[in-house]
């Protein structure tokens, strides 16, 4: 099992996107509000591969769920 603590940074490096703090407030701002009636895997910002990460993580409770949980208030908020 792998402890490792990641960050946002860390997840939008594992998502192949830009990870500077700016980057990611300017991906944030882009995209927000993300409708309610939308699940975040289901946005059309991503692209198919993103998109089958964010489902798996969440839908297994996985290593990375916690930060796909922060990115999806996040883009609500």
């Amino acid at each position: 099992m792998d402890l490792t603590n990641h960050d946002l940074k860390d997840l939008f490096e594992q998502l192949g996107l830009p990870s500077a703090p700016g980057d990611i407030d300017a991906f944030i701002g882009k995209h927000r509000p993300l409708d309610d009636g939308v699940a975040l895997a289901d946005a059309p910002f991503w692209t198919e591969a993103q998109a089958q990460f964010l489902r798996e993580e969440i839908n297994e409770d996985a290593d990375w769920a916690e930060m796909v949980d922060q990115l999806n208030v996040r883009l609500r908020g």
